[in-house]
Parts: C-alpha cells; sequence; structure tokens
C-alpha cells in the first residue's frame, strides 16, 4: 500500500547581493552538471492601492519579483510582466507561472522555471505557495528554490511544509500507483536549520495520520493499530502499554468493550508516552477516538454515511502522531497519547439501544444511540487517564458529532473547554499552525438532555426532546468523565477529511489536528494556568 514519498529538502547557501549587471551571479544559477531541473522564485502581490490611473493594471496588476526573480527572468528571456498578465497572474498566494528556457539554451538552463506567488507573504501566505509548487513540480528530480531566501523563520518553515503537505498522495491498494511522484530532492537558499527542522518533524507526522486515516477498515482494525503504535515507538523510543480485550474487560472498560463487543475484530486501548529528561515537567494527556469502522451498529447508518467511516478513528491517528513529533521535538513536557480503538459493528453480541453500560470510573450510561459511540470510547479513555495519570492537561480529540460538521463546515474544528486560558491557547496555536478552531460553548443549562430514568445519565438526548445542539450535549456528555482536570475537547469530524486538493490540504484524509496540537504543545507556557 505504498504511497508517494516525500522529497528531501536540504537548506543551501543565501543569495549573495546582487551587484554589477542584473544577471551577476548571486549564487542561484546552477551548473548544467548539478542536475537542477526545476528553478523556482518567488513574485508577490502587489501593493494594495486606488491610485492606479491605468485600467488595466488595476484589474491586473503587476506582479512584484523577490529574491532572484529578475535575474532568472533575464537568463531565460522572458519578459515575465507581460507573460504574468497574459495568464492573469497577479503574484496571489499559490499561484504559478512556468517559464521554459530559450531553445539556444536548451540543456544550459534547468528545463523549467516557475515563479511562485507568495501573496502578502505571511504564514499563512507561504504555507500555500510551498503546495502549490509541490504540486507544480511533481516528477522533478532537484529543484532549487529561492521563494524565501531572507524571510524570517517562520514563513520559512509555512514554506516548507506547504510544500511537503501539498504534495502528499494517499497510499492505495493494487497495482496502480497512488499518483505522481513528488520531486527527489528541493535545495532553498538562505533556509533557516530549524525551520527546516520544524517543517520537517510536523508534515512527517501529518503524513503518519493521513496514512493510518486513508487505510481501509479491513487493514486498519483495532489490533493492527495496536501493532502499528508499537512499531512508531520503537523508532521513537516511546513507552507503550497495550490492553486487550480481556484485559479491558477486566479493569472495567465497558464504554470501549460495549462498542466493540458486535466485531469480529476485538477493541484495544493503547498508551504511548513520552518522558523528557525532567522528571517534574508538565503533563499532557491526548486521548483520541479510534474508531477503526463505524457502522452504527444496530443503529445503522446509511450506505452513503458509511463509506468514509473508515475515518472515525482520526483521532486516534492524530494522537499517535503528536506524540511521536513531541519526542522527535524533545519537548521539555511529559505527553501521554491513548488511543481507545474499537470496531463499531452490528453481530449478535452487539450492545443496543436500551443497554446500560457501566464505565471505566463506574457512572452507568443508557444507551440512546448504537452510533454515538465515539462518546462511550471516549468516556472510558478520559476517566483512565483522570484517575491514573495525574494530567495537567488533559485533551481529547474526536470525529465525533455531525451537528459540529453543519455548524462549521470543513474547514474549522470545533473547540470546547472548561478552562478558559487553554481556549485561547488552542485558538492561538491553530492561526499559527493552519488547523483552524472555532469554540463552542458548554451550555450547562442543557444538562437536563443526559438525563436518565434508568441510569446516571444518558449519552444522547431522546429523540422524543427534540433537542438540537448535538456537538455541545456530546461535550457536556464528555465532561462528566474528565474529574474536574483541566480540559479541551476537539470535534473534527468536519475538517478530518477533504474532497479535493486545496492548498496544502490533500485529498482524503487531512491529518487535521495534528500540526494544531504540535504548535499548541511547543508552548509551554500554553500548560501553565496564568497568575
Amino acid at each position: 500500500m505504498p504511497g508517494t514519498a516525500m522529497t528531501a529538502v536540504s537548506a543551501a547557501e543565501q543569495l549573495k547581493a546582487r551587484t554589477g549587471a542584473p544577471t551577476a551571479g548571486t549564487g542561484l544559477q546552477p551548473a548544467p552538471e548539478e542536475g537542477v531541473d526545476v528553478l523556482a522564485v518567488a513574485i508577490a502581490a502587489a501593493p494594495e492601492t486606488s491610485s492606479r490611473e491605468d485600467t488595466d493594471e488595476a484589474l491586473h496588476p503587476t506582479p512584484q519579483p523577490r529574491r532572484g526573480a529578475v535575474e532568472t527572468a533575464l537568463w531565460y528571456g522572458v519578459d515575465v510582466a507581460a507573460r504574468a498578465a497574459t495568464a492573469g497572474v497577479t503574484g496571489k498566494a499559490g499561484e504559478t507561472l512556468l517559464v521554459e528556457p530559450p531553445s539556444s539554451k536548451t540543456g544550459e538552463l534547468p528545463a523549467k522555471l516557475i515563479f511562485v506567488g507568495v501573496g502578502d507573504e505571511s504564514v499563512q501566505s507561504l504555507r500555500r505557495a510551498g503546495a502549490a509548487l509541490a504540486r507544480a513540480t511533481k516528477g522533478a528530480h532537484l529543484i532549487r528554490a529561492a521563494v524565501v531566501d531572507g524571510l524570517d523563520p517562520a514563513a520559512q518553515q509555512a514554506f516548507v511544509e506547504g510544500f511537503l503537505l501539498g504534495g502528499y498522495t494517499a497510499p492505495r491498494q493494487g497495482k496502480t500507483p497512488a499518483g505522481p511522484a513528488m520531486a527527489g530532492a528541493m535545495e532553498v537558499t538562505g533556509l533557516d536549520s530549524d525551520a527546516l527542522r520544524l517543517a520537517q518533524i510536523t508534515a512527517r507526522a501529518v503524513w503518519l495520520a493521513r496514512d493510518l486515516t486513508n487505510l481501509p477498515p479491513d487493514v486498519a482494525t483495532p489490533e493492527w493499530m495496536a501493532d502499528r503504535s508499537r512499531a512508531v515507538a520503537e523508532r521513537a523510543g516511546l513507552e507503550i502499554t497495550v490492553l486487550d480485550e480481556a484485559e479491558l474487560l477486566r479493569q472495567g472498560f465497558g464504554g470501549l468493550t460495549a462498542v466493540g463487543s458486535g466485531a469480529a475484530n476485538p477493541p484495544r486501548l493503547v498508551q504511548v508516552s513520552y518522558q523528557p529528561s525532567a522528571k517534574t515537567a508538565e503533563h499532557v494527556v491526548l486521548v483520541g477516538k479510534g474508531i477503526t469502522f463505524d457502522s452504527g451498529g444496530i443503529s445503522l447508518k446509511p450506505r452513503e454515511a458509511m463509506m468514509s467511516m473508515k475515518m472515525d478513528m482520526a483521532g486516534a491517528a492524530v494522537v499517535l502522531a503528536t506524540v511521536e513529533a513531541a519526542a522527535e521535538l524533545e519537548l521539555p513536557h511529559r505527553v501521554t497519547g491513548i488511543l481507545a480503538l474499537a470496531e463499531n459493528a452490528i453481530g449478535a453480541s452487539a450492545y443496543r439501544p436500551g443497554d446500560v453500560v457501566t464505565t471505566y470510573d463506574g457512572t452507568t450510561v443508557e444507551i440512546g444511540n448504537t452510533d454515538a459511540e465515539g462518546r462511550m470510547v471516549l468516556a472510558d479513555a478520559l476517566a483512565y487517564a483522570a484517575a491514573g495519570l495525574a494530567p495537567d492537561v488533559l485533551v481529547d480529540i474526536a470525529t465525533l458529532t455531525g451537528a459540529a460538521a453543519l455548524g462549521l463546515g470543513q474547514q474549522y474544528g470545533a473547540v470546547f473547554s472548561n478552562t478558559p486560558y487553554l481556549l485561547d491557547a488552542l485558538e492561538k496555536a491553530g492561526d499559527t499552525s493552519g488547523d483552524r478552531i472555532w469554540p463552542l460553548p458548554l451550555v450547562h443549562d442543557y444538562d437536563y438532555a443526559l438525563a436518565s430514568e434508568t441510569a446516571d445519565m444518558a449519552h444522547v438526548a431522546p429523540p422524543a426532546l427534540k433537542f438540537g445542539a448535538g456537538a455541545i450535549v456530546a461535550a457536556l456528555f464528555l465532561e462528566k468523565f474528565v474529574d474536574g482536570v483541566p480540559w479541551v475537547h476537539l470535534d473534527i469530524a468536519g475538517p478530518m477529511s477533504a474532497r479535493a486538493d486545496k492548498h496544502e490540504i490533500a485529498k482524503g484524509a487531512t491529518g487535521f489536528g495534528t500540526r494544531l496540537l504540535i504548535s499548541f504543545l511547543r508552548d509551554a507556557s500554553n500548560l501553565r494556568r496564568p497568575s
């Protein structure tokens, strides 16, 4: 089930200041024997102005050259302004303009010169520029890019990250290739080494989360996910514990075992832990919903709704990828991931609407809908973490409710928290990382929707109540199991997948939440309550 290989990115020397003739060497032009087949330089959007008198210029402003753009245009003998006007290219982030060398210089110059639009050169614009370059250079051997030469490390990281994410193609089974290969290598002039390292670690984590989530459910079963977690733990130096079905029953994980009771592939609970050298560091526990396939159980889903349900374990995939990234980044605080893995299937032993399930902390829950299984496995995992792992911060991430997707669409995740400063920190991390989130309220006036006459609580509002606010009700249910620990709930049902490539997002599983959590964890101040 191979996908495409990730481009090897390296730093090259910063361009020299140009002196003398416009074509004087800056260090960008490669010799033929270097094997560079693509040159990439930046063009920025013209600054906004109301003083343009030329109507055509007002409608199609000329893009502004950045480092290396003037001399490369002269090498290739191209009037970039005229070519851009014809193509409708204005330097907007993610635009590309392809130029080939004149026939007299074939073999002397790289086969392609690409002018990459960087817009306003913001982090978001550079991320989009990187993704566009990745798609425009598939199949290339070696790229030399001056797109971020002279920019700050955050912009450089965004460009490389966007490039690596934009070139992703999902793995597939069979004889047909997954898709055109990413460029073999890219040299980026003036690239900061820390920016490169952060971009590569983050991109590898997102690729892992995407790969796991894109795999078919006959491959990515709970047992297979546990085995994959062992492989990740071994290569990253993580501690790992896997609880099988018998141990889950013995320890009282009633929610997880109920959800998995009708499946041929029994449930698992995986705990992976990164421990820094400082033993007194803050402890963050990440909990991921890992429903490897969701049929809805006895409350059966329609066929159309079932096709994407191999991705109902996206939260668990994000958690595993994030913990590995924490170890690679050598963060100063402990990070533990809990993957609650089960297959929600129909069988003679499947749990039923009307059942009363006893969760890990002893709470009894009346089942109103077996298709609301995610909150049941999370209830066990959150209660287990709160009772036994002493977290300073507890975060769960889950493809939990269609209500969140309906309210926020596919570009924003919903976030809830019992701790205001954590909401602020996650929003900041979302803005920085590109995984955007939107806070929704925990409305405790709605607690009555979870009342039950036969158990401590219900896990869904009864149909007769005709109660909306499905994402809020689900979050209220989960809050009952965190025992007052500072907690964040991320509902990623909307942005878990994409129907088409767009910017750094690739078609299929998006890995949404991986960049968000890595950005959140990198800032240790996020983990301490403000004084």
